[in-house]
């Protein structure tokens, strides 16, 4: 099946010029594209030959596998990707995977700090040039919702601190201003004073010791330690942070739509996660008061 090989390699390529996807993104498609080709050679089957049951014994052998519905999700969407791209060049005449949906799995919500334990993660005096780089990264990640691709993508002619923004690309190479707050600002100015003193290499906001842009291992080993340090329960990453940038902001002003745009979501349904987080502490707060709604073990 050395032309499914070709085929595939085509589209990756077509992916990375084209639509110019980062890394990350690529990886996932070739993980997922790689299965496909191992089917294709299991059935000795070229990719014209590939109907919707090829794709669904797919499907059901990754779900046995324990993949879950997202991964499942995710590997349609490249394969039906790829078919998309080969009936354009006239490869193929239909898309197999069209109209095949994964196994439901169960929804979960992500976890988010409360607004007392993000004040203890930030309460802290730096007493070194790495604890002041790590406070402005702490209260920007916060302030700003910010994904860590998009904190280590940002460079100092992204900064405008006399506007009190920030200018991200996002996913799909978006490009967006996400706001500063006074913390944030404060914590990025004391950074921006001893920054120099790390003999920068170029013009990455936040560099090593060694003057290079930060590798994002490095971050969230980082921010693990100060999660442990600040006494806080639980594993401290990045994406905690900016989820619970966007339940505090939905909570305090409940404008769905204001904070998809600071978020970067291209779909809104993306961001109604949120609403429902809010739902829950809504109903564990009733759960809590309601003299009606109190289980009896309590």
């Amino acid at each position: 099946m050395s032309d499914v090989s070709a085929e595939i390699t085509s589209y990756l390529e077509h992916l990375c010029h084209q639509r110019q996807l980062s890394s990350h993104t690529l990886d996932g498609y070739r993980q997922d594209l790689r299965h496909l080709h191992a089917l294709c050679e299991q059935e000795n089957l070229a990719l014209n030959q590939v109907m919707p049951n090829h794709i669904r014994v797919l499907i059901s052998q990754r779900h046995r596998q324990g993949l879950s519905s997202k991964s499942l999700q995710r590997l349609l969407s490249s394969v039906r990707g790829l078919f998309h791209f080969l009936a354009q060049r006239g490869q193929v005449s239909l898309n197999p995977a069209q109209g095949i949906r994964p196994p439901k799995g169960e929804k979960k919500l992500p976890h988010t700090m409360d607004t007392d334990q993000i004040g203890q993660l930030l309460n802290f005096n730096p007493s070194s040039t790495h604890e002041i780089r790590d406070l402005a990264i702490l209260e920007l990640f916060y302030s700003s919702g910010l994904r860590l691709s998009e904190l280590l993508g940002v460079t100092l002619e992204d900064l405008d601190l006399e506007q009190c923004w920030v200018k991200v690309l996002g996913k799909g190479k978006k490009e967006r201003l996400a706001p500063i707050g006074r913390y944030a600002l404060q914590a990025l100015q004391g950074w921006l004073a001893v920054r120099d003193q790390f003999n920068p290499a170029d013009s990455a906001l936040f560099i090593s010791q060694n003057g290079n842009r930060l590798h994002p291992s490095t971050i969230q080993k980082r921010l693990k330690q100060w999660g442990i340090k600040q006494g806080l329960d639980g594993h401290l990453h990045p994406h905690l942070l900016r989820h619970s940038f966007a339940s505090h902001l939905l909570e305090s002003s409940g404008d769905l739509r204001a904070v998809q745009e600071l978020l970067g979501h291209a779909d809104i349904s993306t961001t109604q996660i949120y609403t429902h987080l809010d739902f829950q502490h809504l109903a564990d707060v009733y759960d809590k008061a309601h003299p009606r709604a109190k289980k009896r073990n309590d």
